[in-house]
């Protein structure tokens, strides 16, 4: 093993135990570790294990199609499902599509030949990114076919710069590596990583399949009737500077469903102290009974509802965009509606496409928001807006039943 990746995983574990007195995210991946053991044993010995690893809760939902499919395809195979990040084992630790859901461990070699030795698994699935060196290497050593899918790689990766040569051959590890494009396919080939498939980003079958099962939301569905209804979701502090004024001043007819990225009590109630129109949070709803008199605006005070909300809405807002970079944008655009967001989108291809295919919007202030919202106030522009959208997604809907085609079970 590469003396590099032993060393990197024993800095990062010293790190995450150091930080964990002061951070609630490091004190539960710790906690959850020494759980991970226990659970471990209770996959059984006489059935194949095929194992998934999703850094969090969004690579989970972009690897959950897949493993799905292969549940239905490979039902003597038990799925072991790990996570890094609490914000996807706390959501997801019951997930019931996996036999076993863990932490993986720390990446350092004694818990690293433990896990894989309790798992014992046939073939490891690992979902867009999360490259643990020794993790990487113990499975090679082992002969346990890996693969990396719905990759992207941008050329300011570590892998492609100068001294980046020893993060690199972690690359070659994978058996093969499903990206989502051909700029991804051709960085590698020009690296020496020619195990590459360009298969598209199975997100898109996922949101398709959301849309499909999408919820009834009552008092949604109640203050859509009469108004033309912006849903805005994953919303920061940013986000929201713009958005309130805009709907203090904005006409009658014109309603708000704002769902924040963090639902705390003092962030909820800073939001109300913003708001000039009357409002109510979804969990003051009354199913049954009518909206109070005047309501204009609902907050989303709960988990889990974004995705069936946005169908709701004439235009859809995502929020994130004015911080580290904005969030699942595909969960609207799903349903063929305009969608706008801050600048802060570099990172995700499938937001540029939409906005290369004028199907997705960047602003940067209230009076371009104002802008967008007249300009899509016209049913002509929706409707073309909404066909552009849908020719996209026909586009990059598929991945998942490539993927799994090529993905045979070891014999």
């Amino acid at each position: 093993m590469n003396p590099l990746y032993s060393l990197a995983g024993i800095v990062a574990s010293t790190l995450l135990h150091l930080a964990a007195p002061f951070h609630k995210k490091a004190r539960l991946i710790i906690e959850g570790r020494r759980e991970t053991a226990t659970r471990l044993e209770q996959l059984s010995s006489d059935r194949p294990v095929v194992w998934f690893h999703a850094s969090s809760l969004g690579e989970f939902e972009q690897g959950r199609p897949l493993m799905e499919a292969w549940r239905k395809a490979h039902p003597e195979y038990q799925i072991l499902l790990s996570f890094f990040s609490p914000s996807g084992y706390e959501v997801r630790h019951d997930y019931a599509g996996a036999d076993v859901v863990v932490y993986l461990p720390s990446d350092r070699s004694s818990s690293v030949r433990r896990f894989l030795d309790l798992a014992h698994p046939s073939l490891a699935v690992f979902i867009k990114y999360d490259f643990w060196p020794t993790m990487l290497s113990e499975l090679s050593v082992r002969s346990i076919p890996t693969y990396l899918v719905s990759a992207i790689f941008r050329p300011d990766q570590l892998f492609f710069r100068s001294y980046g040569g020893w993060y690199l051959r972690l690359l070659h590890l994978f058996r093969r590596l499903y990206v989502q494009d051909e700029s991804s396919r051709q960085l590698l080939i020009e690296h020496g990583v020619e195990a590459v498939q360009v298969t598209g980003d199975t997100r898109f079958d996922r949101v398709e399949d959301i849309a499909r099962a999408a919820k009834d939301i009552p008092a949604v569905a109640e203050l859509a009737q009469g108004h033309r209804l912006l849903v805005a979701g994953s919303t920061w502090p940013e986000d929201e500077a713009i958005l309130l004024p805009y709907f203090n001043d904005a006409p009658e007819d014109f309603a708000l469903v704002l769902a924040p990225h963090e639902i705390h009590e003092e962030h909820l109630r800073s939001i109300e102290s913003g708001l000039k129109r009357p409002s109510i949070r979804l969990s003051e709803y009354v199913e049954g009974k009518p909206l109070p008199e005047g309501t204009s605006c609902i907050i989303i005070d709960c988990f889990g509802l974004l995705s069936s909300v946005y169908r709701y809405g004439k235009w859809a807002y995502v929020g994130g965009g004015f911080g580290k970079s904005v969030h699942n944008t595909l969960e609207a655009a799903v349903y063929g509606v305009p969608v706008f967001f801050g600048p802060e989108i570099h990172k995700h291809r499938e937001v540029r496409e939409l906005v290369h295919r004028a199907s997705g919007f960047v602003l940067h202030d209230g009076d371009e928001l104002a802008q967008l919202l007249c300009r899509f106030s016209s049913e002509e522009e929706c409707k073309a807006l909404e066909e552009r959208t849908r020719a996209y997604f026909a586009e990059e809907c598929g991945a998942t039943a490539t993927i799994l085609a090529d993905l045979a079970p070891e014999s």
